[in-house]
């Protein structure tokens, strides 16, 4: 039975999982850190953790299970941080957006019965903006959580047990939980998360430039421009690591954009530009 937990990272995604917690019933104590002291105690604030942590590793020692809540590459450092401090009665797992980078770390630090488990994990669920303040007890719910488990993992019984029932708690919380191989989860959300993101970014930075002082566009502008920007607004500083981490597989699917936004402009007097929204209305319909 989970009865301690620590989230290091109460941005929007760590203090919701709190957050969650909570509302599904969790019982035991929640141990907050953050590397700025303001969203910490906004999370405290807001019920999310029940205490805050000077020191981040500290707080990891003393919990049963470690929930790194930061962006990609601070993920990896504190796996490598933890790994030698942590023992084989527990758990660490994350929320990050690609899972290869993180995984391989996972296989190399963790997962040994002399070790800690680690559960590599990705709540298809967020915000475009990020911050405690947004915050979301149902953030999760009905969404999918992604786990990308080592299949050859050796955990100790204990680490094992709190791997099955941190999953329990992912569903408790209202998400629904998909296995995925790590390469095949990060092909697959530069398709459907990472692709958007950046189409949105392009367009919101080339309106910007295009339009984006004229008088009218507050008029001009509708539902259309509305939705397809509103990813436009998300920071840098949330989408560098999955930059950098997933550059492959974002290449591929912004060359296959790039080939078809070509084809649809070679194509708008011809039959063939009913064939692409033909194929767009399959896709929704499915």
């Amino acid at each position: 039975m989970i009865e301690r937990i620590s989230i290091l990272g109460t941005g929007l995604l760590g203090t919701s999982v709190g957050l969650a917690l909570r509302g599904a019933g969790f019982r035991g104590s929640i141990t907050g850190w953050n590397r700025g002291a303001e969203q910490g105690q906004l999370a405290l604030k807001l019920g999310a953790v029940d205490s805050l942590a000077a020191d981040a590793i500290e707080a990891a020692r003393a919990s049963q299970v470690t929930v790194l809540a930061v962006p990609i590459f601070a993920t990896l450092d504190w796996m490598e941080k933890l790994a030698p401090v942590l023992g084989p009665e527990q758990l660490v797992t994350d929320v990050g957006s690609t899972k290869r980078a993180i995984s391989e770390s996972a296989a190399r630090l963790y997962n040994t019965p002399e070790c800690a488990a680690f559960l590599p994990g990705h709540p298809m669920a967020g915000k475009e903006r990020g911050g405690a303040a947004l915050a979301d007890a149902n953030l999760f719910r009905g969404a999918v959580w992604l786990f990308t488990d080592d299949p050859a993992a050796q955990r100790s019984a204990k680490s094992a047990e709190f791997v099955k029932s941190w999953r329990e708690w992912v569903m408790a919380m209202g998400a629904k939980t998909l296995d995925l191989d790590p390469a095949r989860h990060d092909e697959l959300v530069a398709w459907v998360s990472h692709l958007p993101q950046f189409t949105a970014t392009a367009l919101s930075a080339l309106l910007e430039e295009e339009v984006g002082g004229a008088p009218e566009l507050k008029d001009v502008g509708g539902r259309a421009l509305r939705e397809m920007t509103r990813l436009g607004a998300s920071p840098y500083s949330m989408w560098r690591d999955i930059a950098h981490t997933n550059t492959e597989a974002v290449e591929r699917a912004l060359l296959a954009l790039e080939q078809r936004l070509a084809q649809i402009r070679e194509n708008l007097r011809t039959p063939e530009l009913r064939n692409e929204f033909e194929r767009a209305n399959k896709f929704r319909r499915e």
